[in-house]
């Protein structure tokens, strides 16, 4: 069965960082793509970044040069490295590929 457990997410100040993880079971991670998206309240999922199984990124305009999207395949975990973060990147924060999502992780920006 298809596993994916976000963390990492909290509290933060605008300007301030984290680094949130996904723990992948039940598939063979190093053979899929993976992805994470958010959600904000009263809004719509939001692509974030995604990964090939080469380790080839890509970005959404809102988040480039401040995120970081990276993998451990021998861990079967994904990386999501935020810096510079903004009121805006409040949301939940998914990872997943297809129709397999984690529960999400809470990443709230405020001062």
């Amino acid at each position: 069965q298809v596993q994916l457990v976000e963390s990492g997410g909290g509290l933060v100040q605008p300007g301030g960082s984290l680094r949130l993880s996904c723990a992948a079971s039940g598939f063979p991670f190093g053979l899929y793509g993976m992805s994470w998206v958010r959600q904000a309240p009263g809004k719509q999922r939001e692509f974030v970044a995604t990964i090939t199984t080469g380790g080839s990124t890509s970005y959404a305009d809102s988040v480039k040069g401040r995120f970081t999207l990276s993998r451990d395949n021998a861990k079967a975990t994904l990386y999501l490295q935020m810096n510079s973060l903004k009121p805006e990147d409040t949301a939940v924060y998914y990872c997943g590929r297809g129709m397999n999502w984690g529960p999400g992780t809470q990443v709230t920006v405020s001062s």
